[in-house]
């Protein structure tokens, strides 16, 4: 079977803990990164120091209705046994979720590219994307050109996350157009990342979720 996803509300839930087979223990809390303009509904998730811009990131199948919705990351303070919490602590996001509609998520599907099948996967297997930058994103598809000098280490995306200081490291960048880009670390740095869709009682989007496999053991019930 694929990989089955856990409850991720748990991961956004302030106060969720987890251990480490080390010991080391991690307390997780939300943070709020900014609103999306999602003028299609047609939602990417990728590396942008990778493809943003390059015309060859695909929107998963699933849409949703334009609008603006608000991103936000789980993120995860970790603490060795025996290592006292230091001025700045160890901090990594351990998923990012693009939140389409405050209700309660009863359900999680795997988020999929036209033409991928989950039916085909082996065990614990998953569709994800790439990370060779140590960070993800979410925009919307119509603005893949919206933000120019991105390859070129440059332009408004580089401007957002540099300017995080000694924040949590999400960032929103604003692109032309009125576009806007939800940016954050991808958990432990490069890699291959799932994203999950979230759904409510009555069948409807409530929210994707990116998870960065910071959580060692799943939370919650299985969908």
């Amino acid at each position: 079977m694929p990989m089955t996803p856990p409850d991720y509300t748990w991961h956004f839930t302030p106060g969720s803990a987890f251990a480490f087979e080390d010991g080391t223990t991690g307390t997780l809390a939300p943070v709020a990164i900014g609103d999306v303009t999602l003028p299609t509904g047609r939602i990417v998730a990728c590396d942008p120091f990778v493809l943003l811009g390059s015309g060859d990131a695909e929107p998963f199948a699933v849409t949703v209705d334009p609008g603006r919705y608000r991103a936000e990351a789980a993120i995860a303070t970790l603490l060795r046994p025996g290592t006292p919490q230091g001025a700045t602590p160890h901090t990594r996001v351990a998923a990012a979720r693009l939140v389409i509609r405050d209700t309660p998520v009863v359900s999680w599907e795997m988020a999929v590219d036209e033409g991928q099948d989950p039916a085909v996967l082996g065990e614990d297997e998953f569709y994800g994307y790439g990370v060779d930058a140590g960070t993800g994103c979410f925009y919307d598809a119509a603005a893949d050109g919206s933000f120019p000098g991105t390859e070129e280490e440059e332009g408004a995306v580089w401007a957002a996350m540099e300017a995080v200081g000694d924040g949590p490291d999400v960032f929103l960048a604003e692109g032309e157009d009125g576009h806007t880009l939800a940016g954050f670390t991808s958990g432990w740095g490069d890699g291959c990342y799932p994203t999950w869709i979230g759904r409510d009682a009555e069948g409807r989007v409530a929210c994707f979720v990116t998870d960065f496999l910071i959580v060692p053991t799943p939370k919650g019930p299985a969908a």
